[in-house]
């Protein structure tokens, strides 16, 4: 209930943003708006704005919008209010009004990632788990606990890394674009700095996912190696583990952190799915304990993994990131400008085969996120808001036909030419771009589905 509520919250008010968007530019370049519609099909409420005469109205299936203006293209118009209808308008005044929607979704994403800096955000500090063997991280030196303090991609200036969420942010920023990483690291924040150099440009990096992180070597925020909620009826509970135990060592060697721990517990079973015990060496109530922990063996994909049936890790230490008004108005600019590049980088990788079409989700991955963001809390679901925003917005903006990306195509054709586009060519267009929407909406559908079923 909650993610059908949650995703329904969120379409409304985004289409809502949208539509008011080429609404207020309408007005604003006196163009009369007959009709402002919130999703399609039935209406459930409909209200006429006696000032303007503008009909109000909110239908059934949720799923987009639309403002009717008066127009002598959609039927014949009182000479009187010809001076009102859009395509009398200027060019100038016609590409304002197509633009404002997505332009107000831009904005709408500014000040939700502002209100977030204001607010202030908990979030794990900086601080380096155990790369995994054979990484990047690895490789360069990084052994687990270091504290990132600075960070600089390719030849641009350090700057301070505040917390994990802005570190991964970075990093994938950087391996999208094929740069290298310096990092700044010490023990302790206090510590003396050494640089490490990430060399993330010959990474083969088509999807900003998970697998990405597991590449570079930096998967999660350094925790201490305890137990948390323990299942009834798994491997940890067989094996008589409880809640806080801290794990000090497997099979003899030392636990530096919970992601290690994680680690040769997937590795706790052989290649032919054989389940391997482990001696685990477990701190409980100032005592210490051995006990024998057999994990579960579970197929993923080709390979076989343990599992345990518990909870692994302590809550990392965390951070609130807050910003003052004007640096928290700046910061929502720029993170909507650095999203915006970034989902266009991924778009275009997309369309030239260097990125996994994997990445475009459709309704059922949105509604997903919009449940699992909206149970973390207010600050995780305008956060939701925010990116999704920024999606539709950039999403409009592509040069396809029946976008607004679309029409202002149409109009830079009449800028350049001094003519617009012929009705033969408007309608071949339209369909051709129609094709390549249902096209892209087929394979987020069947993206979602996968998702689902793996």
């Amino acid at each position: 209930m909650l993610t059908v509520l949650s995703f329904v919250v969120a379409l409304a008010i985004l289409i809502a943003v949208h539509e008011y968007g080429h609404y207020r530019m309408a007005l604003a370049c006196g163009v009369r708006v007959l009709r402002f519609s919130i999703g399609f099909g039935k209406p459930l409420w409909r209200w006429t704005s006696r000032q303007r005469g503008t009909e109000f109205v909110l239908c059934a299936l949720p799923l987009g919008g639309y403002v009717r203006m008066l127009d002598e293209r959609e039927g014949p118009v009182d000479p009187a209010e010809r001076h009102r209808a859009f395509n009398t308008q200027s060019l100038r005044a016609r590409a304002a009004i197509v633009a404002a929607g997505p332009a107000a979704n831009l904005l709408l994403a500014v000040l939700l990632y502002a209100v977030v800096s204001w607010y202030g955000v908990e979030e794990p500090e900086p601080i380096l788990s155990s790369p995994p063997t054979a990484t990047l991280a690895e490789r360069a030196g990084l052994r687990g606990g270091e504290h990132v303090l600075q960070l600089a991609a390719a030849d641009a200036e350090p700057e301070p890394v505040v917390s994990f969420e802005a570190l991964r942010w970075h990093l994938t920023r950087a391996a999208l674009a094929q740069q290298d990483v310096r990092l700044w690291v010490a023990d302790s924040p206090e510590g003396a700095a050494r640089e490490v150099v990430l060399p993330l440009s010959g990474l083969d990096a088509q999807d900003a996912d998970a697998t990405l992180f597991q590449k570079i070597g930096v998967v999660a925020p350094w925790s201490a190696p305890e137990i948390g909620e323990v299942l009834p009826d798994g491997a940890a509970a067989a094996a008589g583990l409880r809640p806080g135990d801290r794990v000090r060592a497997v099979d003899g060697r030392p636990v530096a952190d919970a992601q290690q721990l994680r680690t040769w517990i997937r590795a706790g079973v052989a290649r032919d799915g054989q389940a391997q015990a482990q001696r685990w060496t477990v701190e409980r109530a100032g005592q210490r304990l051995e006990l024998s922990v057999v994990p579960k063996a579970e197929r993923q994909g080709d390979a076989w993994s343990g599992r345990v049936g518990a909870y692994i890790g302590a809550l990392p230490a965390m951070r609130t990131v807050t910003a003052g008004p004007i640096e928290g108005l700046w910061k929502g600019a720029v993170k909507t400008w650095e999203v915006s590049v970034l989902s266009l980088n991924m778009m275009f990788k997309m369309l030239i085969g260097e990125a996994s079409l994997k990445n475009l989700s459709g309704p059922l991955t949105i509604a997903d996120y919009a449940g699992k963001s909206a149970s973390l809390g207010a600050t995780s679901y305008l956060l939701f808001l925010a990116l999704i925003s920024v999606s539709l917005g950039v999403l409009n903006l592509l040069p396809l036909p029946v976008l607004d990306g679309g029409h202002l195509m149409y109009y830079l054709w009449e800028a350049v030419t001094g003519r617009p586009v012929s009705d033969v060519w408007m309608e071949r267009l339209q369909r051709g771009g129609v094709a390549v929407l249902l096209c892209l909406m087929s394979i987020a559908m069947f993206n979602d589905v996968a998702r689902l079923l793996g």
